[in-house]
């Protein structure tokens, strides 16, 4: 089955479970790669978040429930909230009315239809790329754990870096730089046991000092894009990859981690890396 089918199919999977607990291990199952994976290819190839998608559908379903005659109390527990006063919030923030005024005729409301994925030509710009199978290597720097919501890591991170920054962890890490790297790691790492966290770090062969830790990034094959620019253009590099690229490389999502290397300092001007794990598509 081809990848864009199996998005569809995780999406299926949503649609058919929008009333209940959504069990992302399993949407990720069916979409062949981890929940960390295909949190990211959902929100650049939806341009919305896969929660704020599930709340969106929820409410659009609810609305449609509230007009057909169900008691407010009964579509807030059939969407999964357990308190009228959430519902009503969530309900709001989407319709801009109540559930209540929602059963009123000649209401105005919202209707998000269940989203489907196809490819579409695109594609102007090059795109630099290699691809390469690398060994085991070791990182030493520091870590913080990561939101199950992919969407609350946008405000971690930078914090993250902003911190390491100020603190001189930064300055601290570029002296124990000594592998093949030579440049700052941002890596994502997500195992099966949905223990995710972030790491500012360096491939370093040193031992620990202080509160410095270590991660071994397992041998893999990756689809490494060159890039330059500020953190908005990484942003686009990364959107641009599973949008543009991914889809007709031949390549799908492996199990290992997401890694950004920065080669210069500048953070307005930056040359940079980005890293996603790759393997061959199977015939």
């Amino acid at each position: 089955m081809d990848w864009i089918e199996r998005l569809n199919s995780a999406v299926n999977y949503i649609e058919e479970n929008i009333g209940d607990n959504i069990d992302l291990n399993k949407v990720a199952r069916i979409a062949c790669c981890s929940v960390y994976h295909f949190q990211r290819m959902f929100a650049y190839m939806a341009n919305i978040p896969l929660s704020e998608y599930i709340r969106r559908r929820r409410m659009s379903l609810a609305a449609v429930d509230l007009q057909n005659g169900s008691k407010v109390i009964d579509v807030a527990v059939k969407y999964g909230y357990d308190s009228p006063t959430a519902f009503n919030r969530a309900f709001k923030s989407l319709h801009g009315i109540s559930p209540s005024q929602a059963k009123e005729e000649g209401v105005s409301l919202l209707a998000y239809p269940p989203i489907s994925f196809q490819i579409s030509i695109k594609g102007v710009r090059a795109m630099n790329y290699r691809v390469e199978k690398k060994e085991a290597f070791r990182i030493v720097g520091i870590s913080e754990p990561l939101e199950m919501e992919i969407e609350k890591n946008f405000e971690i991170v930078p914090k993250m870096w902003g911190n390491a920054a100020a603190n001189g962890t930064i300055m601290k890490l570029a002296g124990f730089m000594d592998g093949a790297i030579l440049g700052l790691l941002g890596i994502s790492s997500c195992d099966e046991a949905d223990n995710w966290r972030y790491y500012i770090g360096v491939e370093s062969s040193k031992p620990l000092e202080g509160e410095l830790e270590e991660l071994i990034v397992p041998q893999a094959t990756w689809a490494i894009f060159a890039g330059e620019g500020n953190n908005q253009s990484i942003q686009e590099l990364e959107r641009r990859i599973v949008t543009e690229w991914l889809p007709n490389s031949g390549y799908e999502y492996g199990n290992a981690p997401d890694i950004e290397v920065y080669l210069s300092a500048d953070p307005n001007n930056a040359k940079y890396e980005v890293w996603i794990p790759v393997v061959k598509k199977e015939s």
